[in-house]
């Protein structure tokens, strides 16, 4: 066994120096091949096209949204005068009915008494009247009588006091039968009011139409004090209805009296029915701080399909061109400048660098309608011409939100227009 002497503070990585430098070269080898992977730029560099839609000539429709509720043109809701208990009812919800039918009665038991007790107030009365009738007779027959006689003496006879209480009797004869006469009349009308009661006892319906709600059972009682009660609610005829719609106030200026509309309903959702404004109201309405106004639009429903109370969706034409030139919006919106920045953002994405070094934050980006920064300015559209994007000015007509009707300028129909930048990267 054979000893070796070993100097303290060695080892074995000091016997072999050459280990070092070898970790040495490798870190720095390492080190530059990051850096060259880092800074290397994208091997695509990205360039602008563009996306375009031609000018054409076609029709343009203008509509106005708005919703609203269905509802009869002529709704009425039946009551009663009288109180009292409800005795029969005749007809039910949806039932067909006729002006002057029978919906329902009321107990007339009572009713039947005071028209009872009237009539005979009424035959006492024309008694009375007869009564004061034969006195009128005799006080101006005892009259006549003393007058022939004083006539034929010459006064002798008859003295003037009884001349005067012979004509003074006649006249209150008279007197008694004119008030005789006034209680027949009186209790006349109170005959008429109590059958008219009686007849009002019989809740009649005041139109032709349909039953759309029944408010009342037999055997409820009826209280009619400071109002009527409502038993039934009749529509006039369903066949010719209302939609009555909100319109905003930022539509109610295109909107007029005999425009043409379509509108759907929930229950038909693939049906589209027709209607025309019959009324725009000024009185204004606000809900939720949103202000609008009535429009009523007449229906037609001839075949019951549509009922009150549906929710409608209408499309009102506001204004209707059979031949216009039409760009698209996305036309008049565009802007070289958006496609620019579009280009910038894929320039920094395309590296290494510009994906792992952080960006600012950014503020929004504003679509210009022109060229130009001025929002007055005309509106422009972009055509290419030796594929730089070139602005043509126009001007604008009506819009129903994907195009717009050209009215003025250079443009012609056919004509491509810029639409939108597309950034692809060039090899």
């Amino acid at each position: 066994m054979e000893l070796t002497n070993r100097e303290p503070g060695t080892n074995r990585m000091s016997r072999k120096p050459g280990n070092l430098k070898w970790w040495i070269v490798a870190g720095v080898a390492a080190s530059l091949l990051a850096l060259v992977l880092l800074f290397k730029p994208g091997g695509r560099a990205p360039e602008s096209q563009y996306r375009t839609e031609a000018a054409a000539v076609g029709p343009l429709v203008v509509e106005v949204s708005a919703t609203g509720n269905l509802q009869p043109t002529n709704q009425v809701d039946v009551g009663s005068e009288l109180s009292g208990i409800v005795a029969q009812v005749y007809v039910d919800e949806n039932d067909q009915v006729r002006k002057g039918q029978v919906l329902a009665r009321l107990d007339i038991s009572r009713l039947e008494d005071a028209v009872e007790r009237s009539r005979a107030s009424l035959a006492a009365a024309r008694a009375q009247a007869l009564q004061a009738e034969a006195t009128v007779a005799e006080r101006r027959a005892a009259l006549s009588r003393l007058q022939r006689i004083n006539a034929k003496s010459a006064g002798a006879y008859v003295s003037p006091s009884d001349m005067d209480t012979a004509e003074a009797n006649a006249k209150r004869a008279e007197a008694d039968l004119a008030s005789a006469r006034a209680d027949v009349a009186q209790a006349r009308a109170a005959l008429s009011s109590d059958e008219t009661n009686l007849a009002k006892a019989s809740i009649r319906s005041p139109i032709d139409g349909v039953v759309l709600a029944r408010e009342v059972e037999p055997g409820q009682t009826v209280a009619a004090s400071f109002q009527a009660p409502v038993l039934f609610t009749l529509a006039e005829d369903l066949t010719r209805m209302e939609l009555h719609v909100d319109i905003d106030e930022a539509d109610v200026g295109q909107v007029a009296v005999g425009q043409k509309a379509t509108f759907t309903v929930d229950a038909w959702p693939e049906r589209s029915y027709e209607a025309v404004i019959s009324r725009v109201g000024y009185g204004a309405q606000q809900k939720e701080g949103v202000v609008s106004y009535l429009a009523v639009l007449d229906v037609r429903n001839e075949d019951l399909s549509l009922r009150p109370g549906m929710t409608g969706t209408a499309g009102i034409v506001t204004l209707e061109r059979e031949s216009a030139l039409l760009v698209p919006n996305a036309a008049l919106r565009f802007s070289p400048s958006l496609g620019r920045e579009a280009e910038s953002d894929s320039s920094r994405r395309g590296s290494i660098v510009g994906a792992l070094l952080p960006r600012p934050p950014q503020a929004p980006k504003r679509v210009q309608t022109s060229g130009t920064g001025n929002a007055h300015a005309a509106p422009r559209v972009w055509v290419l011409e030796q594929g730089a994007p070139t602005p043509l000015e126009v001007q604008t007509g009506a819009s129903d939100g994907r195009y717009t009707e050209i009215t003025g300028g250079a443009l012609e129909a056919g004509t491509q227009l810029i639409t939108e930048a597309v950034v692809r990267a060039s090899r």
